[in-house]
């Protein structure tokens, strides 16, 4: 079976280490999988220095309709069978040649097309149109979760049997770096920063906590991070905050070695792997109950679910981990690790993926 990941390759975020991960495992498997990227970027880049077969189309803009032909050509000459799809760009390249394609054609959904590009004026009401057409138009669809699955089927009228619900992986590490010594009860927030991460929710927690010991990093850029860092001087935490901007993996990882609690607030996500990253670095994790949060925190013995956008479960949580002995939540963790190390790995990721497709290929 021969695969083509088609991405647009500017994602720098979750996006990028789902795919390089499952074209990682892909390729310790020995599987025909390889790479395509629209536009030269963070993608490809990671992509190749992980040995991964990958492909620059060369989009000279966003909008650069001119590679349609390349790849329509591409994609008949390398006889693939699969052509899979990741994000709303490449989403829009492949319905518009999908019917000049032999491939089968399927899609990830890594987020809530209804709102991916909210707050983007009419340019964004027109690219959430054109992404639910291609939605619609795909052979299959990968809902990551049961939640994303429902919705497609519920508002996006997607019919039910084109949709497989599989979970996010990561790999996990057995050894990991000991924790830094540090005089502050750190809590790390890992996300683009956009109104629907709910930032300025943890703000107004951290506020309420009315703790000068709790101190809070956040890392990732995006739209709302002078917005998010005006209201942190407002509230009078300018001391307790520390925003990193972009940060590599690596930083990230390195970054982990002196955090006590990882904290998301969302009011919408996937499965998210930022957290299931802070578990394989055994920091305790703390989510609003976005998706199928509660298959990755089944209950209080694994870590922290509060309801979204709820400002004061989100500021009881972390005074509740605020005093807990630092065994007891290492504790929390490490029964975390395990859980999610046994149930969201890669191997398991792939092997749902390809079952799939051998689905949509008739040969099962």
């Amino acid at each position: 079976m021969k695969v083509l990941h088609i991405n647009a390759g500017l994602e720098k975020g979750g996006g990028l280490y789902h795919l390089v991960n499952l074209l990682t495992e892909a390729k310790l498997e020995n599987k025909d999988f390889e790479l395509l990227t629209l536009s030269r970027g963070p993608v490809a880049e990671a992509a190749k220095k992980a040995g991964i077969k990958t492909t620059i189309l060369g989009a000279k803009n966003r909008y650069d309709l001119a590679v349609l032909k390349r790849l329509i050509n591409y994609i008949n000459r390398n006889e693939f069978d699969v052509v899979h799809t990741h994000g709303a760009r490449a989403n829009l390249f492949l319905n518009m040649i999908h019917k000049k394609i032999n491939a089968k054609w399927v899609i990830t959904v890594h987020s809530d097309p209804l709102k991916d590009f909210a707050g983007r004026g009419i340019m964004g009401d027109i690219f959430t149109k054109l992404n639910i057409h291609a939605l619609k138009n795909a052979d299959g669809i990968f809902a990551i979760t049961q939640n994303f699955a429902d919705l497609l089927v519920n508002k996006i009228h997607v019919l039910r049997t084109n949709i497989c619900v599989i979970y996010n992986g990561i790999f996990f590490h057995d050894h990991i770096l000991p924790k830094y010594d540090h005089p502050f009860f750190n809590i790390i927030n890992v996300a683009r920063a956009e109104k629907i991460k709910g930032q300025d929710l943890l703000l107004k927690a951290l506020k309420e906590t009315n703790n000068k010991e709790i101190h809070l990093h956040i890392v990732g850029d995006g739209n709302e991070l002078n917005n998010l860092r005006a209201l942190t001087r407002d509230l009078g935490i300018s001391d307790q905050v520390t925003f990193h901007g972009f940060l590599t993996h690596k930083q990230i990882i390195e970054l982990y070695r002196k955090m006590d609690l990882a904290v998301l607030t969302s009011y919408s996500e996937s499965f998210p792997l930022v957290l299931l990253e802070a578990s394989d670095n055994l920091v305790p994790i703390l989510s609003t109950s976005v998706g199928d949060i509660k298959k990755m925190i089944p209950d209080d013995q694994h870590g922290f679910v509060v309801k979204i956008g709820d400002q004061i479960g989100i500021e009881n949580k972390i005074l509740q981990a605020y005093k807990m002995s630092n065994q007891d939540l290492q504790a929390i963790a490490k029964r975390e690790k395990e859980y999610v190390a046994n149930t969201f790995s890669m191997k398991n990721q792939l092997a749902a993926i390809e079952n799939y497709y051998k689905i949509l290929l008739g040969e099962i």
